[in-house]
């Protein structure tokens, strides 16, 4: 994997080369990856796998088309023959007179930030190696726990550089170090299974295995003997770990493509208050040490944090060049690249912030409810925000988390959901979209 400079170097270079070969204007990008990884299961070594990999995309603009070729050969030969094809293509293609950069005035100038974002420790596969089989050790001494699909341990390290034709060029490198454990419990028809895991930038951030390997363990176990649940509507009340997909259906409806092309069940509802007053919603791509943080966006604009959702009110949409040519606006710094292709609109490190009450107080004036541990399915309509997905977790029975259940349905529509979400006060930020629990009242439970 190359440095950051050389890095740079090689996406000014392809530039220049896509200049001369007649392209009007271009951006190129270098992704490089490598990590390590190392599973265990039943305390014997199952796996170790590494993996290293770049490559280079170019992006040209010709007479108002624009073709995208990608490499990874990143060799003087091989940027000649990327260029010279890209503009061959682009020649070809049709206009689009929404394509193009992100607008000069808006590029970065100066340093990009630094986020911190880059472990310069490594670890051996044998450390590695000792990571996993202390979470798995740690799983599988829970009583209860009868089998294991293995512990794992992983660390890497990814470079991004970016280079455009009116004047960015910039790369930063971020690592990343990661746990699991994912175990059985009981016997037979009656098996359930249930993980653990963390991930962040710094070896020294991440929880202890013999934490996770505990916490999946019992999760484990507390899943055993699920019941069922009778049908009706009722208070839903969402376990972080899967409340954040909610907010990842708005952060999709919020894409400015989306907005763009009428499909999203957002439209027409900028600036609305769709929650109540509690929530707030920000973005944050600056956050030190963020598994989701970035100095630039991928097309060379500054990013800053900002709230997508202020006191329950929609705050705009989250766009890049292209979206924002399309809906009149300007763009907002959420472009993300691949090694091809035209740039996509994501969000960064998104936190639905805390409420007041615990998960305790939360659900104490529920008579009968559900607590979702896990969400199954892809029923959601981004079009029309009509929401149902499989689940399993646990009964709330007057304030009370009660006995297992499982094979069930929570549906609503997104919408009616946001206006009934009350969030209560246990945020822990590790996932890249995090929630506290979540309680929606008013969903359709289809049990027996």
């Amino acid at each position: 994997m190359l440095s950051p400079a050389d890095a740079q170097e090689r996406c000014e270079a392809l530039i220049a080369r896509a200049r001369r070969a007649g392209a009007d204007a271009g951006d190129a990008v270098y992704l490089g990856n490598a990590s390590e990884s190392v599973s265990v299961r039943l305390g014997a070594l199952e796996e170790v796998e590494r993996s290293e990999s770049e490559n280079i995309g170019l992006r040209v603009f010709v007479g108002g088309a624009s073709a995208s070729i990608g490499s990874t050969d990143l060799g003087d030969a091989a940027l000649d023959e990327l260029a010279t094809r890209a503009v061959a293509m682009a020649r070809l293609a049709p206009a689009d007179k929404f394509a193009g950069l992100a607008p000069e005035e808006l590029l970065l100038k100066g340093p990009a930030p630094d986020l911190d974002l880059d472990d310069a420790a490594e670890r051996s596969p044998a450390e590695l190696r000792r990571l996993a089989e202390e979470a798995e050790d740690a799983a599988r001494a829970v009583a209860g726990v009868t089998n294991s699909e293995g512990g794992g341990a992983s660390a890497g390290r990814g470079l991004f550089a970016l280079a455009t034709s009116h004047g960015f060029s910039g790369a930063y490198a971020a690592s990343s170090h990661s746990l699991s454990a994912s175990v059985v419990a009981g016997e037979g028809s009656a098996m359930q299974r249930d993980y653990s895991w963390r991930s962040t930038r710094f070896a020294t951030d991440l929880r202890a295995p013999a934490d996770i390997g505990r916490e999946a363990g019992e999760r484990a176990v507390r899943r055993l003997n699920p019941g069922r649940v009778k049908s009706g509507p009722m208070p839903v009340v969402l376990d972080p770990r899967v409340a954040n997909s909610i907010v990842g259906h708005l952060l999709g409806a919020m894409s400015g493509a989306s907005i763009a092309r009428r499909a999203s069940f957002l439209l027409d509802r900028d600036g609305q208050k769709l929650f109540d007053s509690s929530i707030t919603i920000t973005d944050d791509p600056l956050v030190a040490r963020g598994m989701r943080s970035r100095p630039f966006d991928g097309e060379g604009l500054p990013t800053s944090a900002r709230k997508i959702v202020d006191a329950g009110q929609v705050t705009g949409w989250l766009m890049d060049a292209a979206a924002a040519r399309q809906l009149g606006a300007t763009p907002t710094g959420h472009a993300s690249r691949g090694s091809s292709g035209a740039p996509h609109v994501t969000s960064s490190n998104v936190v639905l912030h805390p409420g007041t009450q615990t998960p305790a107080e939360l659900i104490a004036d529920i008579a009968d409810g559900v607590y979702v541990t896990e969400l199954i399915g892809h029923g959601v309509n981004g079009v029309t925000g009509d929401y149902s997905r499989g689940a399993s977790g646990f009964r709330i029975v007057n304030g009370e988390i009660a006995g297992a259940i499982a094979e069930f349905t929570v549906a609503g529509n997104l919408i009616d959901m946001f206006a009934a979400m009350t969030a209560a006060n246990d945020l822990e930020v590790y996932r890249g979209i995090d929630t506290p629990t979540l309680r929606i009242d008013g969903m359709s439970v289809a049990g027996d």
